[in-house]
């Protein structure tokens, strides 16, 4: 199965710091032994370098390019007219906006500890 990744989840994953939900936990631990695949917004990837510049999280932008260009596993998506069209769910923060709508054209599940996020009845998402 594919997934999406918010920010929060992949500074989690990545850094080995911070809870993750029970279901999110599972498919992260069969990650590697699975088919699975994550997807990895651009969106995402500027908030990561943002925070890593301010030294707000503990995973560097670099670093975290290098573990995603390093596996076939990992799959990065620009930000595209198409997923902006899809961008028809008013919410409050445009950073997520872009990731729900990404979800949404790309009609696949979010993993994500948002719970402003897990109420939109068009997502799947999966954290607890």
């Amino acid at each position: 199965m594919t997934f999406l990744l918010d920010t929060v989840a992949i500074i989690r994953y990545f850094s080995g710091k911070g809870k993750i939900g029970k279901n999110a936990k599972n498919i992260f631990e069969n990650f590697e032994n699975s088919d699975d695949k994550f997807v990895i917004s651009v969106i995402s990837l500027m908030e990561i370098m943002y925070l890593s510049e301010k030294k707000r999280i503990d995973i560097d932008f670099e670093g975290t390019i290098s573990l995603i260009k390093n596996s076939s596993k990992y799959q990065i998506i620009d930000l595209n007219v198409e997923i902006l069209r899809t961008t028809t769910i008013d919410f409050y923060e445009l950073h997520d906006r872009m990731l729900i709508a990404t979800a949404i054209w790309l009609d696949i599940p979010i993993i994500t500890n948002d719970s402003l996020i897990s109420q939109i009845k068009e997502l799947q998402v999966i954290w607890e």
